[in-house]
């Protein structure tokens, strides 16, 4: 029988409070207990706020779809995300965020991801290419390779730059180093501060978040004197800063399209890293799988391929969307109750926390079949079609639904296609990744793999 992928250890049902808070600032997932893979809804009590984990789906569709006005983002996001972020649109609520997504939506829709692919696939050449010069008998730390390939991407896409250009290779460098300054929580996401009062982050995160912020800068600076030339590319970044506010007109400024950009790095580069990572080595612990999707690769793609080809990697779309099941890459998302609620017969008082947890809904022991296997089969079952119907969101649901899902599911199936159809993949014996989550769920040691040339 095939081991089952890691999964990190659960707390103890009953721990102090100040031990809990020592758990989760280390990480998330290991903070939280065992029962939560088979509770519907679950009460967290502190002195400072109450919080209610959701995962019944009926629940989830209400807060996701049916209010999402009445459940905002929560503050308590904002507070380890702010210094790089600031007035991003995975931040912000209410007519700011209504507006942000009046102006950003519009680039991501129609035939721009069909625009998108040649950057695409020249990003997962350049990705093989370097794959190719590193292998040999040692392991490669696969993280740091997804890392690199997902924000080639992201620049290429969105400002027709590869991240050989030195302003996006300096934005990488410090990206990394801003997610080790920068802890999952702080003293302001645990204790109800006052917004005067001062956030206690380390110096490197905000230098760090500081220097990122100004190389977007220079990019988008240099983009709008593009634009007002007549000479700028059919990119992202054009459609976006050129795109007014149907209602108002106006489109953004350089500050906030730095905000919007610094997202997009995040959210494009930094959780398709983690769903590709996952995805390459959950391939390596299942060589069958693995060979039949080296196989549709080579069948399927042709020495120059277009933006068909996507609807014909099935098994490796496959594979993509069961590593995200398995490894979220954002594994929780908490909303704010604005007003009084009633959940399951519990009376929710304003302003408490609602945490809808990917993680656990995706491994939910009354939902899902063997809930913790590797099985890319299980999407052809009624059992797996039921699931991704009402408990499958790792781009979130309903009107904040990431506007980059759709680029994400063509981006990652192509790569893992890519890289399967070029290496043979296997894991390092005795260096199973543990998951924790920082800013989104990587392995906590990184995640080892050789490669070798098919």
């Amino acid at each position: 029988m095939t081991e089952l992928p890691p999964k990190p250890p659960a707390r103890p049902d009953r721990v102090s409070l100040w031990r809990y808070f020592r758990l989760f600032r280390q990480d998330i997932l290991s903070a939280q207990p065992a029962r939560l893979y088979r509770a519907w809804m679950a009460e967290f009590r502190t002195p400072f706020f109450r919080s209610y984990l959701c995962n019944d789906p009926d629940l989830i569709d209400t807060v996701l779809r049916a209010r999402p006005m009445d459940f905002p983002k929560s503050s308590r996001i904002r507070e380890g995300l702010a210094p790089l972020l600031r007035e991003s649109v995975f931040l912000t609520n209410g007519e700011t965020w209504a507006r942000q997504r009046r102006i950003i939506d519009p680039a991501f829709e129609g035939g721009r991801l069909r625009d998108t692919f040649p950057a695409m696939w020249a990003a997962g050449q350049e990705c093989v290419a370097r794959l190719n010069i590193k292998i040999d008998a040692k392991p490669i730390e696969i993280e740091a390779e997804t890392s690199h390939a997902t924000a080639d991407v992201i620049f290429r896409t969105l400002f027709s730059i590869p991240i050989a250009d030195a302003t996006a290779s300096a934005v990488f460098a410090e990206f990394k180093a801003h997610q080790r300054s920068s802890p999952v929580v702080n003293l302001g996401a645990l204790l109800p501060l006052p917004r005067w009062f001062p956030r206690f982050r380390s110096r490197a995160t905000k230098r760090t978040a500081a220097r990122i912020r100004a190389l977007i800068e220079h990019l988008t600076a240099a983009r709008a004197a593009e634009i007002e030339a007549g000479t700028a590319p059919d990119d992202l970044a054009t459609k976006i800063m050129t795109t007014p506010d149907p209602e108002t007109g106006a489109t953004f400024g350089t500050e906030e399209m730095v905000d919007q950009v610094a997202i997009f790095f995040l959210a494009g580069h930094e959780t398709s890293a983690s769903a590709l990572a996952w995805a390459l080595y959950l391939l390596a612990t299942h060589p069958d799988w693995q060979e039949k999707i080296a196989a549709e690769a080579r069948k399927e793609i042709p020495e120059n391929p277009d933006f068909s080809i996507l609807s014909k990697l099935k098994l490796s779309r496959a594979a993509f969307r069961e590593a995200m099941r398995l490894y979220p890459p954002v594994p929780m998302m908490v909303r704010e109750a604005s007003q009084p609620e009633s959940f399951r017969g519990r009376d929710i008082c304003p302003h408490a926390q609602i945490v809808l947890s990917p993680w656990h809904l995706h491994r939910h022991e009354r939902i899902w079949d063997n809930p913790d296997a590797f099985d890319p089969g299980r999407w052809e079952t009624e059992n797996g079609r039921a699931g991704l119907r009402r408990a499958y969101f790792p781009f979130s649901a309903g009107p904040r639904v990431c506007p980059g899902a759709g680029f994400a599911m063509a981006e990652g199936p192509l790569l893992l296609s890519m890289i399967a159809r070029a290496f043979r993949i296997a894991p390092v014996p005795g260096r199973v990744p543990v998951p924790v989550a920082h800013l989104t769920v990587r392995g906590r040691d990184g995640i080892w793999l050789t490669l070798t040339l098919r």
